[in-house]
């Protein structure tokens, strides 16, 4: 699995540039590609170890973190919804409804979390490949346990992108999503990433499948131990 720039930098908590420098100062595996640069994941994780980086997240988490922080994405994605022929234009508009309806959140806080999305900046993308993307708040965000969201929403045209991206196909696809806490943000990237690229929602969608079953799809994934279709696993 290929993580490009963006993801990485959230794996780890630290900026593009530290990634950069790595790559310079501490000879961090990459691959250059068209003008992009992307990971080999098992390679940066062998990597990172060898250098004490133990905090790896997202989408660098060892696989029996999914279940770490107790968040379950049937419920998010629930509170969240699924959003179908959506134009690219009106992204910033779902955002908002989806924020709206953020569960534990009093009104002021979803007014504060609505601006700073709105600002430049705001919403990091992160492509995973394949069409997908998962959007996110770009600064950290302490809710609190009962809050949080998951918003699946399929676009009609491709979202422009300034991000890297992972390969060449158009993102249409996004899971949209707003963590309870700094470590569950983290958790979330990675079982959300898990999910859409060896999980069952991908040939759900592409299927055309319905609301519920999409739902059923996340209520399984809480259900499923990570290791779950890996090769080797038991």
């Amino acid at each position: 699995m290929y993580l490009n720039l963006v993801q990485i930098a959230e794996s780890f908590g630290v900026s593009e540039r530290v990634v950069e420098d790595w790559i310079r100062a501490e000879g961090l595996p990459h691959v250059p590609d068209r003008g992009r640069l992307l990971f080999d994941r098992a390679q940066v994780a062998a990597w990172a170890a060898t250098r004490g980086l133990a905090a790896q997240a997202g989408f660098l988490a060892p696989e029996s973190s999914a279940f770490a922080t107790g968040c379950r994405l049937e419920p998010l994605l629930r509170a969240g919804g699924v959003w179908r022929d959506i134009s690219a234009a009106e992204l910033p508009g779902v955002i908002d409804r989806v924020v709206a309806a953020l569960p534990g959140a009093t009104p002021p806080v979803r007014q504060m979390l609505a601006q700073r999305l709105r600002a430049k900046g705001g919403v990091t993308i992160a492509p995973v490949g394949g069409g997908y993307a998962l959007p996110h708040p770009s600064t950290r965000i302490a809710l609190g346990r009962d809050s949080g969201t998951v918003a699946l929403v399929l676009l009609r045209d491709p979202l422009p992108l300034t991000e890297p991206q992972v390969d060449d196909v158009p993102v249409t696809r996004l899971l949209f999503f707003i963590a309870p806490s700094p470590r569950a943000h983290l958790d979330l990237l990675g079982r959300l990433s898990r999910l859409i690229s060896r999980g069952p929602l991908r040939a759900l969608l592409e299927r055309g499948a319905d609301d519920e079953e999409v739902y059923q799809a996340a209520a399984a994934a809480d259900t499923t131990p990570a290791t779950a279709g890996r090769e080797g696993a038991p």
